[in-house]
């Protein structure tokens, strides 16, 4: 399996991010999904990369794209969007996270506007399992407390999930479906919303625990070969 960790990499700019973050967001998913998932090739992308990160030759050999975005989704090329999506509905699976809610990819396969409410107090977060039999759930504790966290709220602007796995509530009582499952054409696509740059989310075994089994899940099966399909002639249909 081929997993590429795509960043938009602005925050890491930020030196406060180098205490949380001293490879980057990217850097800490890619390494957690290396030591959780040995075997898969990973590797991490930002949008000052070539090609913004995803030019053709990686995304032709990329099984599961994980995409986080917030401040410079206007920067992403709409072509490159357009080839993203393309993956997706070829096979190829993709995690949106946090606040790639907003990325352009995600609206497109969405249709909506996917608006939600917000504030970052930094407040406790539990992520509550209430669909534990799925995949990307199993072993995941009940609940993964976050201690510090931006607070996502509903509503929700995204098309009814096919699943929806984990949700959230937060010390101000709000509650938020921060995780749920889509298909889209042929790929999977699963959207998790824990991880803001403001908090060292994504080093929490339990969060990393949850990519790890997304990736397995949203990975494409093994290629198969269709049986030939010949349209029959039109002497059929006359007798």
């Amino acid at each position: 399996m081929r997993v590429t960790v795509w960043n938009e990499g602005v925050h890491e700019q930020d030196p406060t991010m180098q205490v949380r973050y001293p490879k980057g967001m990217h850097g800490a998913i890619a390494g957690a999904l290396r030591e959780r998932l040995p075997g898969v090739e990973v590797r991490t992308a930002t949008l000052a990369d070539p090609g913004q990160g995803l030019p053709d030759e990686i995304l032709d050999t990329t099984d599961v794209l994980l995409w986080w975005g917030h401040v410079a989704h206007d920067e992403v090329d709409d072509a490159l969007v357009a080839r993203v999506k393309e993956r997706v509905l070829a096979g190829m699976g993709l995690i949106v996270l946090h606040s790639g809610h907003f990325s352009k990819i995600f609206i497109s396969l969405m249709g909506t506007t996917c608006s939600l409410a917000w504030r970052n107090e930094g407040e406790r977060e539990l992520v509550w399992t209430v669909d534990p039999g799925h995949p990307i759930a199993e072993g995941v504790p009940q609940p993964i407390v976050i201690r510090q966290q931006e607070m996502y709220g509903e509503h929700f602007d995204i098309p009814q999930p096919d699943e929806l796995v984990f949700i959230s509530s937060f010390a101000g009582g709000e509650v938020f479906r921060s995780g749920v499952t889509y298909r889209r054409g042929r790929g999977k696509v699963f959207y998790f919303s824990p991880g803001d740059q403001d908090f060292p989310v994504y080093h929490q075994p339990e969060i990393q625990l949850v990519l790890a089994n997304a990736v397995t899940w949203a990975a494409p099966p093994a290629e198969r070969v269709l049986p030939a399909v010949s349209n029959p002639s039109a002497e059929w249909f006359l007798t």
